[in-house]
């Protein structure tokens, strides 16, 4: 059986607690909480969310969160409802189910008069609510624990008062889901046979609340496995659902269990079991320890210093913030804004920090109802459009690429394992499909490393290549693991992390493309290479816009980089080394093509047909920085983003579109500002990051990431060990900044009136790298 808090994850956040306190430490020591950290610590305040009124439903939400939780918080009717998450929390399908709704009720109620106050407080990670009513006036703190999975609702009040906290689940008995509904899960439009959410066992014991969800032995592995002819491996793959175990224990001092209740939230039933006051109390004090099932867990809460966690909670986000940091003030309210919401969306990221599982880019820890996203869908909580345990990878590198800049390195691990978990599967559906070497991973992926059943497809030509997905969408489309090699290699770069652990996953990666793409040349011929000694891509993909490509612009781009990145390894050996020589040397070179007369990055040498509306033309600029300021070709990247027809076709600001990125990284200020404004724009949600759906569902997570690389790169380029300043800034955005650069360097200033008036770079050495364009 497999509990979601596993060791090895405990022990990362042990690991991380210590370093912590050696931090804490060593900070009191140096006195590092000097004018400078106190003045961020100011302008993080100015960034809180306050709600003066109460909300009408959960789509005006809070979030909040810690560790690998997160919570939804709002005040409606008087009452206050929490929809509780954890990253990793993966059904029998797939689904990335939610815990439960937790609903706190006060009797006398502070929240039926007319002051009412909610507030996200970034500083230190939590949500206040405030309530008077005559006389009474109370506060509820809505707190998780960074270090344990531990939900807190605090609450204290001038006057005794009874407090009565539900446990809400729709999962009190079997669903069947049927039509779109399946869309949360890995069978999508293409279910086989009845597919049910099985429910969870929920039940007092003594006065807690406890409830759990486990998975049966046969799940969507084991279908998808069947389904693309792989039981001859089924004992040597990986299998993260088998059994998979979660839930929780809640319970509040002085609380004793008070009977049970049906309701219905929007569509959805419900049975609720309540705990409930023995007496009136000033102060009271509820927690929702996730993934408790036992005596041992039980008997933690009981043992819980809250006081002692919040103090560590609240430390642990003022160093985070103190860490990385854009804050604008300009005379235009939307520019403020968009720094606002960048702070925001940072905050959302925080929340998943040790998750077992990444961020989800379709919503990440924070989906509510989805008949408030879109009326049609009126299904449970657990709902989110594109899957729970199936991964995008064209989706989730936006999620990830931010944090390099922002330093939060260790936040990229989960990501980065979630690859290496799945690396043998990866390796072993290509020894059954092609009897070749070489990870092969999919467009769509499973969290067990198969391509998605749905995409993979049930209707195939008779001897069609098992490891081929018959979808015109993702066909062919196997190079975004490139970009997550590179992620891991910036960490090498950026923070000289230790990436030997995840050299296989980098190597197997470079060695499927390399042999693979020797297999279907000799499929077709008798040479593997073309007449200039270079592979032959093809077919290809250029993401998932220009299919049955010939030397697709983003793979080659993708190949280059990351091989001409790993020759710049210390720890590398010779042999290595000539290994990726060697392979550098056979990849071809970008083609090209013109409009106006003039020079632009074409998108592959050939293809069929259009797909879908990406620009992969301009891949070589972003994610992998071979044109843009101060580089070759600069003039040639620019034509391209300006002339290319498709580029402009497709141009827009919402949900992945990476535009705004694209403009930045060549230099275009006015474009680059323009559309980092629209992106990062309020999102017409009462919370102003809740962007979405756009393309994938809400809060759209890849819409706030590739806002945030825009307005990164807008501030800060780094080539090498050069440091661009305000490549594409406008001059009249005062700023005041900290952001993270290669070889261990941070780099924190301050623009006023257009001019650097302070500049602090650690080590001082890097100094000399700097150029500053606002100056040019």
């Amino acid at each position: 059986m497999k509990v979601i808090n596993s060791i090895q994850s405990t022990v990362r956040r042990k690991v991380y607690k210590a370093n912590w306190l050696l931090y804490f430490i060593g900070s009191a020591f140096l006195c590092l909480c000097d004018s400078q950290i106190a003045h961020a610590q100011q302008e993080i305040a100015k960034n809180n969310v306050v709600w003066t009124s109460q909300s009408n439903n959960s789509a005006e939400s809070m979030p909040v969160g810690g560790g690998d939780v997160g919570l939804n918080v709002w005040v409606e009717k008087g009452e206050v409802y929490l929809y509780l998450s954890r990253s990793g929390t993966f059904d029998e399908n797939n689904t990335l189910l939610k815990l439960g709704r937790v609903k706190l009720k006060l009797t006398p109620n502070p929240f039926t008069g007319s002051t009412f106050k909610q507030e996200l407080l970034l500083k230190d990670g939590y949500v206040q609510i405030l309530g008077t009513d005559g006389k009474l006036n109370a506060q509820v703190k809505v707190w998780v624990d960074v270090f344990k999975p531990i939900v807190n609702l605090d609450v204290k009040a001038n006057q005794n008062i009874i407090a009565e906290a539900s446990y809400e689940s729709w999962r009190y008995e079997d669903r069947i889901t049927k039509g779109k509904e399946n869309n949360q899960n890995s069978y999508k439009w293409a279910p086989q046979g009845l597919v049910k959410t099985a429910k969870d066992d929920v039940a007092f014991k003594g006065n807690q609340i406890e409830f759990i969800h486990e998975n049966k032995a046969e799940t969507v592995f084991d279908v998808v496995v069947k389904q693309q002819g792989l039981e001859s491996y089924k004992t040597r793959l990986y299998n993260p659902l088998k059994k998979l175990k979660f839930g929780g224990v809640m319970q509040g001092k002085g609380l004793v269990a008070a009977g049970t209740y049906i309701g219905q939230y929007l569509s959805t039933p419900f049975k609720a079991w309540v705990l409930k006051s023995k007496k009136a109390s000033k102060v009271h004090q509820i927690s929702v320890l996730l993934n408790g099932q036992d005596n041992k867990t039980a008997n933690a809460l009981e043992q819980y210093d809250a006081g002692q966690s919040f103090a560590a909670t609240k430390n642990w986000w003022n160093h985070y913030w103190n860490r990385s940091f854009i804050y604008i003030n300009s005379p235009d309210s939307n520019v403020n804004q968009l720094s606002k919401n960048y702070q925001l969306f940072r905050y959302m990221l925080g929340c998943n920090a040790y998750g077992s599982s990444p961020t989800k880019f379709n919503g990440g820890l924070f989906t509510f109802d989805p008949q408030l996203t879109d009326t049609a869908l009126k299904y449970t909580p657990d709902f989110r459009n594109w899957g729970g345990g199936t991964h995008t990878a064209q989706n989730q590198r936006l999620v990830y690429w931010p944090m390099l800049k922002t330093g939060d390195f260790e936040m990229m691990k989960p990501q980065f394992d979630f690859y290496l978990n799945i690396l043998k599967n990866a390796e072993l559906r290509t020894e059954a499909a092609w009897n070749h070497q070489g990870a092969s991973f999919s467009e769509q992926i499973e969290n067990f490393g198969l391509p998605n059943p749905a995409e993979y497809g049930w209707k195939r030509p008779a001897g069609y290549n098992q490891g081929m997905e018959y979808n015109a969408w993702l066909e062919y489309e196997w190079d975004t693991i490139l970009e997550f090699c590179m992620m891991i290699l910036e960490t090498e770069r950026y923070n000289g992390q230790n990436i030997q652990t995840y050299m296989p996953l980098i190597e197997s990666s470079l060695t499927f493309f390399k042999e693979h793409y020797h297999y279907l040349a000799k499929q077709r011929g008798a040479k593997a290479l073309d007449a200039n000694g270079h592979l032959v891509l093809y077919p290809g993909s250029a993401a998932e816009t220009y299919k049955m490509a010939y030397n697709a612009t983003s793979t080659i781009a993708g190949l280059k980089t990351v091989l001409e990145r790993l020759l710049e390894l210390k720890s590398a050996t010779t042999t290595q080394k000539k290994a990726w020589q060697d392979m550098l040397n056979t990849i071809p070179p970008i083609s090209f093509r013109e409009f106006a007369g003039k020079t632009t990055i074409s998108p592959a040498k050939l293809w069929e047909r259009i797909n879908n509306t990406e620009s992969p033309q301009l891949y070589p600029v972003f994610p992998w920085g071979i044109y843009g300021m101060g580089k070759p070709g600069l003039d040639t990247a620019r034509n391209t983003y300006w002339y290319d027809s498709d580029v402009l076709k497709f141009r827009s600001h919402i949900g992945w579109k990476q535009d705004n990125i694209f403009a930045a990284r060549l230099g275009l200020t006015e474009e680059a500002a323009r559309l980092t404004t629209l992106k990062l724009k309020n999102s017409g949600r009462r919370f102003p990051a809740f962007w979405g759906p756009g393309y994938d569902w809400t809060p759209d997570h890849n819409w706030g990431g590739s806002g945030m690389i825009g307005l990164q790169e807008m501030l800060m380029q780094c080539d090498g060990k050069k440091i661009i300043l305000f490549p594409a800034w406008p001059k009249d955005w005062d700023v005041h900044f900290k952001l993270h650069a290669p070889y261990q360097t941070t780099v924190e200033g301050v623009l006023k009136n257009g001019k650097l008036t302070d500049l602090k770079i650690i080590p001082e050495w890097r100094k000399a790298d700097i150029l500053n364009m606002i100056l040019q």
